[in-house]
């Protein structure tokens, strides 16, 4: 359980002191719920009748309910368990790629009901399927929609940009779920929520800082120091993709990253190089280990390049390997990628494998709308 936290002082307003006490309840039960009143005081540092109090707010506001009994085994009646009403609103998550749109719906809790795939290149009917995942799990009006898509996301606007080589539709579908639904509509680069993904459950769960090198159809990544994820002036941090390196032949340019990174880390570009090693089969299958050492060597030296330029750069003490390629090559990998940049860099920098893989974007985007709904919804009622 989360340790106990100091109330709110005693110079604040009575009422003041009640919404932030609310929010500090309400923040244990997300992260630690359900809980008793006991436990309540406990993680709060307020008297009991104060937790009373909050209670009796919190519950007829609709923000808690009686989930349970706790189970002690004591003279009396159970104590009540406490959680979020978690059917007060409902969410939905969207993967969009460049050839496919995966979605979940979720309760307030970020529980899934529902997956759906959605019709890709199909903006309207892309949304008239959401809303039939929606119903069919029992779910009513959309809160808050996150989107997850390649690109560049304006952090000023949240605005999907126009990049060369994504396909208009992404933009479109964006502004059909806008222009056809109530909810909230959140865009956010792929990769950054990833990173998010993976900080909350996955191989950087124990990390304050690092870089997370997405190893797809194209390459990104996203930056994560100090607990806070860095998209840059433009949105643009992390396009490793148009990073110069060397062995690519030529150099990136403002409309095409074919002589960046991505030319060497790339799908088609690691393809190329499995099939340089005689290795015919499946990509993922020769990342995995199924192809020669020769090859897994070129591969490794590949993927140091990028990685030690974002240690030279942002010196984030750890890489990891995300992406279906990234899943494929999975430790082993990671450690081959490791030794090579040990060699290039002075700066100690670990490498991990992702444990989450590519369903990492839509638990990025179901835990980034689960935050964004709460955060509306406890903060503008507690």
């Amino acid at each position: 359980m989360t340790p106990a936290l100091t109330p709110v002082p005693s110079p604040a307003s009575p009422s003041t002191a009640r919404a932030l006490n609310d929010r500090l309840a309400l923040r244990l039960l997300q992260e630690d719920g359900p809980l008793t009143a006991t436990q309540l005081k406990a993680g709060t540092g307020l008297s009991r009748p104060s937790v009373a109090d909050l209670v009796d707010r919190l519950t007829g506001a609709g923000l808690i309910e009686v989930v349970g009994e706790s189970g002690e085994q004591r003279r009396g009646p159970n104590a009540k368990l406490y959680g979020i009403v978690a059917r007060r609103a409902h969410l939905a998550a969207l993967d969009v790629r460049t050839d496919s749109v995966t979605a979940v719906v979720t309760d307030l809790l970020g529980r899934p009901l529902a997956e759906a795939a959605l019709p890709a290149g199909a903006p309207d009917e892309a949304v008239a399927a959401l809303l039939r995942a929606a119903r069919g799990a029992g779910a009513g009006a959309l809160h808050t929609v996150v989107v997850g898509a390649p690109g560049l996301v304006a952090p000023a606007t949240g605005e999907l940009r126009d990049t060369t080589g994504l396909p208009s539709w992404h933009r479109d579908l964006v502004a059909a779920l806008q222009r056809s639904l109530s909810a909230v509509v959140v865009v956010e680069n792929e990769t950054n929520l990833a990173a998010l993904a993976e900080q909350r459950l996955g191989a950087a769960r124990d990390l304050d800082s690092f870089v997370l090198l997405w190893l797809g159809a194209g390459v990104g990544a996203a930056v994560v120091l100090e607990g806070r994820l860095r998209r840059g002036a433009s949105g643009g941090a992390g396009e490793i993709g148009f990073l110069p390196v060397p062995g690519t032949g030529g150099l990136p340019s403002a409309t095409d990253c074919g002589g960046g990174f991505h030319a060497l880390a790339g799908r088609d570009a690691v393809t190329e190089l499995a099939r340089g090693h005689g290795f015919t089969g499946p990509v993922e299958e020769a990342v995995a280990g199924a192809a020669d050492e020769a090859f897994l060597d070129a591969l490794a030296e590949r993927l140091a390049l990028g990685a030690a330029a974002v240690a030279a750069v942002l010196d984030p003490g750890c890489v990891v390997l995300a992406g279906e390629l990234g899943h494929a090559g999975g430790p082993a990998l990671a450690a081959r990628v490791a030794r090579r940049l040990s060699t290039l860099t002075p700066v100690p920098t670990e490498v991990r494998a992702t444990t989450l893989g590519s369903p990492a974007v839509l638990e990025g985007a179901r835990l980034a709308a689960r935050e964004a709904a709460q955060a509306q919804l406890f903060g503008g009622s507690a």
